[in-house]
């Protein structure tokens, strides 16, 4: 299946954006992801360097093409977000 997941990038870091249905679906358990990613109600906004490819490896494993919408923000309102707990 083709998907298309947000990137977004600030001037220091970035993160892939995936929704937290689809990482339950995808079998990945809070504690897979490292305490520099962060969230809101609905979303994991997942660090670029180690994270992302969690969520990009299980969607590959499963077949699924991956797309990605490149967003750069200069302020992104991600850094200002809860950060990622293994409760999450």
């Amino acid at each position: 299946m083709k998907m298309t997941l947000r990137f977004i990038s600030d001037p220091g870091h970035g993160w892939l954006e995936v929704s937290k249905g689809l990482l339950r679906e995808l079998g990945i358990k809070p504690d897979q992801i490292s305490s520099f990613s962060y969230q809101n109600a609905t979303h994991a906004f997942l660090e670029e360097d180690c994270d992302a490819g969690v969520a990009l490896d299980a969607l590959k494993a499963r077949g699924d093409e991956v797309l990605f919408d490149e967003v750069y923000q200069e302020h992104t309102p991600i850094r200002n977000m809860r950060g990622w707990r293994m409760s999450a």
